[in-house]
């Protein structure tokens, strides 16, 4: 395993959230970590746009003559009721449906293979200029009439506060699993604001995953905040058919609506951090996470 790089990484807060009160801080990490040039899949003028941006849209990283197998594993693991029974899935309060499944690399061979997919784990090996190990993987599933969406947040901000990231090295890509539309729950991204880091005001309560995994409440922004933001920096909503992916940078502001169409929206969501970005104790919460949200295990994927 890989441990932080300095013991300063281990100490010094830099982006400080769950206090008395919101507090706005400029990012100090670089957005791509890669040094000019470097070799890997995506194109200098791409990284520019996901640098200024935060985020990087990929019309088709699946084709169309793979993605059926990822359809027919996700509608396995979210109909199998030993799934469902497991602590690392969510369901949706009201109706009862699976809403996640955590850690899905380790429990289905097929999302583990591509995980170490040279288009995946190539992607953020170069964003991140590093070996990179998986923090967190998941399978959304948004089935019609009534799943819920995702609040405004930065995941920086809980992987911060909660897991222990010291510094904003760590990617996400949401690969789309079926037709992303304008109408049925789209991901949408606040373009550069992954510049500023919004510390949330409030304590985090024990054991605060539990609730917030299913409706957030600790590490969200206020109204305030995010009507300033969304003026800023504007809102960008992402469609596109089943195979398409979104990268985006860990402190992008993001969410997702409601899906209240016939139309199911589902995407696996991997996370990338730096090897030289391990995890130690949170910074603003009185216990980590579990380890199938936010890893312990440092092994680079190869």
């Amino acid at each position: 395993m890989t441990g932080p790089t300095s013991t300063q990484s281990a100490t010094t807060d830099l982006y400080p959230t769950r206090g008395a009160s919101e507090v706005a801080t400029p990012r100090v990490d670089p957005v791509v970590w890669s040094a000019p040039g470097a070799p890997g899949p995506i194109v200098p003028s791409d990284l520019q746009s996901f640098e200024r941006d935060g985020f990087l849209a990929i019309p088709e990283l699946i084709g169309p003559d793979e993605i059926g197998v990822y359809q027919a594993e996700l509608n396995r693991l979210v109909t199998d009721p030993a799934i469902k029974a497991d602590e690392r899935s969510i369901v949706e309060p009201k109706s009862q449906d699976v809403r996640s499944v955590f850690e899905v690399h380790r429990i289905s061979e097929v999302f583990a293979k591509l995980v170490h997919d040279e288009r995946v784990v190539g992607r953020a090996r170069q964003i991140l200029g590093s070996d990179v190990y998986v923090h967190q993987s998941r399978i959304n599933v948004k089935p019609g009439f009534g799943a819920s969406g995702f609040y405004w947040h930065s995941d920086f901000e809980t992987w911060h506060a909660e897991d222990g990231l010291p510094n904003m090295r760590t990617v996400s890509v949401s690969i789309a699993l079926t037709e992303n539309y304008d109408t049925n729950g789209g991901l949408m991204i606040m373009p550069g604001s992954h510049r500023t880091f919004l510390g949330c005001a409030g304590e985090t309560p024990r054991d605060n995953y539990k609730k917030s995994l299913q409706m957030q409440d600790a590490g969200t922004p206020s109204d305030e905040a995010l009507t300033k933001f969304a003026d800023r920096h504007g809102i960008r909503l992402f469609t596109g058919s089943a195979g398409s992916a979104t990268w985006f940078d860990c402190n992008a502001m993001h969410g997702s609506g409601d899906n209240i169409t016939p139309y199911p929206r589902s995407n696996v969501f991997i996370v990338f951090n730096s090897v030289e970005n391990a995890a130690v104790e949170p910074f603003a919460a009185p216990v980590r996470r579990p380890e199938f949200i936010g890893a312990r295990d440092f092994t680079p994927v190869k």
